[in-house]
């Protein structure tokens, strides 16, 4: 027995589709925006007027001929070592996590000798984005590394 395909089954077939797409969409948004806990910057508009300036600061440390290598050690603790940095520098670490689920972290990280800095905690599990500060007198150089 065959029936009849009406404007009924077509409409029930249409609503039945697209209810699916949205409902989907809606759901990948909801995940979306609830596992980003992170910020870019506080205000896009701010940050553009500074560009410059970060710029111009970034070609300075590059002319201080500073080098860093930035490591978790074996023993899970933050380890920068350091090529070129005058003696008496102090280096300082700020640790973001990429999604923003844990607290940052802001160590200052105690010299070993042999250009060798070291935190005295170990880094908590996971991804980690750490920033790193090496100040000397007025000369400062930043960079950020990626930890996994």
């Amino acid at each position: 027995m065959t029936r009849n395909f009406t404007g009924w089954h077509f409409a029930a077939i249409m609503v039945t589709g697209f209810g699916i797409v949205v409902a989907v969409n809606l759901l990948m948004a909801s995940l979306a925006v609830g596992s980003f806990g992170g910020v870019v910057v506080e205000n896009s508009y701010v940050a553009s007027q500074n560009f410059n300036t970060w710029l111009a600061a970034a070609a300075r440390a590059n002319t201080l001929g500073w080098r860093a290598d930035v490591v978790r050690s074996g023993s899970g603790r933050l380890e920068v070592q350091t090529d070129g940095l005058p003696e008496g520098a102090q280096v300082t670490a700020e640790l973001r996590h990429p999604l923003g689920r844990e607290l940052p972290l802001e160590w200052d990280l105690r010299p070993l000798g042999g250009g060798l800095f070291a935190s005295t905690e170990r880094l908590p599990e996971g991804r980690w984005i750490a920033r790193i500060v090496m100040t000397a007198g007025d000369r400062e150089m930043r960079i950020e590394k990626p930890l996994e």
